[in-house]
């Protein structure tokens, strides 16, 4: 495993109740800038292996950016479990829910 890697596990996995992240940010805060789309296949590929909160990840313009009808509908779901916010479209308020 990559430092990258390592790093972007550890973010994700601090991000804390009720609060969400872009997937830049955890990238620029592992050491990578460019890497959003990196995290985006390591949250594909280990978020069940290492029980990610994959739910607390969006995109920079704050919405849910799952195609997957029924897996953004649970994103969605999760999010709001959690009391946080989000609009019929998908979005949430990043100056409100974000680190």
């Amino acid at each position: 495993m990559t430092q990258f890697t390592e790093e972007v596990l550890v973010i994700i996995k601090g991000i804390p109740y009720g609060r969400v992240m872009s997937y830049g940010r955890v990238a620029k805060l592992a050491g990578n800038t460019r890497g959003a789309r990196q995290v985006v296949r390591i949250l594909h590929s280990m978020s069940e292996k290492y029980n990610l909160p994959w739910h607390r990840i969006i995109n920079s313009k704050g919405k849910i950016s799952i195609t997957d009808k029924r897996n953004a509908a649970i994103q969605r779901e999760l999010l709001i479990s959690e009391g946080i916010k989000v609009s019929e479209d998908g979005y949430i308020d990043i100056s409100t829910y974000g680190i």
